[in-house]
């Protein structure tokens, strides 16, 4: 393995940290806006109470991948962001908007109506974005990004407007929502008293993204296009692929008999396993491209200085950043849920 290689791998693990952490709160802010029926509000109370205290330090993850991206790789980057600067706009535009509104929602001190409304702004940002972070990932895997000069050859607009992109962009939503939904009958379990309506209704939902998210992998395999062949080679084709595949089925399939028999934590642990298996899929699939079909891991690498200062850089970042989180967890986690 090179040290780009490696660079690309810590990229890799830090992209299904994001997923597994701040997909979540997005899926969270997903069944805020959907929430129903007579225990509405204790839904969004809920989902308020579990993400509250590490929502905004999930991001952490993403900021680890820009920062990775451009040190890196800069003419990867360069290109991706002058190519996508449209849909990265929708999407970072989608965080603030979430973040401020959840704030706002929490702690303006207004009244019930500027709650409502606050709370809509919360919800529909979190749908938008995840969706237009799958929009990105589909674009740079669907090998239209070409360029001429440094310009996207086919334009600003064309590489991540066609379907594909966008099934992926549902694919992403749907795989959130259904971490959420399960993260959520954990923290309904928890504390002193268990409500088991709201601990159906999560349940409810979390069979209902897991089915979402067949039917939109489904969707993504009809939708791609000619120019996702050598990644659909290396996805179905690589001698780790079914392996991967046959795992991710067990992991997928595991998940819904645990929650089916309700045994919530074990279905946490297999959406974890199902979820990491599809981004590692993604990431082992698409290598050696940083963004098809022009730039590659290789091609794209910065100095080797850089990426020999890099790496023991992030090793001492780890060692700050990794007990930080534990600590974070550990004692705002446990003390909601003490006080549930």
């Amino acid at each position: 393995m090179t040290l780009a290689d490696a660079v690309a791998a810590v990229m890799l693990a830090a992209l299904v940290l994001y997923v597994l952490t701040a997909g979540a709160d997005f899926g969270g802010g997903v069944w805020d806006l959907f929430a129903t029926g007579p225990r509405a509000k204790d839904q969004r109370a809920l989902i308020e109470r579990a993400l509250a205290p590490v929502w905004e330090a999930n991001h952490v993850w993403l900021i680890l991948i820009v920062v990775l991206f451009f040190t890196a790789f800069p003419p990867a980057f360069a290109a991706f962001s002058t190519a996508l600067h449209v849909p990265l706009t929708i999407m970072l535009i989608g965080i603030v908007m979430r973040g401020s509104a959840f704030i706002f929602r929490q702690y303006g001190g207004g009244d019930a109506n500027a709650e409502l409304r606050w709370g809509r702004v919360f919800a529909i940002a979190s749908v938008v974005t995840p969706v237009f972070l799958g929009v990105c990932l589909g674009a740079i895997t669907s090998g239209r990004l070409t360029f001429e000069n440094g310009i996207p050859s086919a334009g600003f607009f064309t590489p991540w407007t066609t379907l594909f992109p966008f099934v992926v962009g549902a694919f992403a939503l749907a795989l959130f929502a259904f971490l959420a939904a399960v993260y959520l009958c954990i923290e309904a379990e928890s504390g002193p008293r268990v409500d088991r309506g709201l601990l159906d209704d999560f349940r409810k939902r979390a069979f209902a993204a897991q089915l979402a998210l067949f039917a939109t992998a489904a969707g993504a395999a009809f939708a791609a296009g000619p120019g996702t062949e050598p990644f659909a080679t290396r996805l179905f084709g690589s001698p780790w692929s079914w392996p991967l595949q046959g795992a991710t089925a067990v992991a997928a399939l595991g998940s819904l008999w645990a929650l089916y028999t309700r045994r919530f934590r074990a279905a946490r642990l297999l959406a974890v396993a199902q979820a990491s298996l599809i981004v590692l899929g993604w990431g082992a699939a698409q290598y050696p491209h940083l963004l098809r079909p022009g730039f590659t891991i290789a091609g794209a690498a910065a100095p080797e200085a850089t990426l020999r200062l890099l790496l023991p850089t992030l090793g001492g970042g780890a060692l700050v950043l990794i007990p930080s989180l534990y600590w974070l967890m550990k004692i705002f986690k446990s003390k909601r849920a003490g006080s549930a």
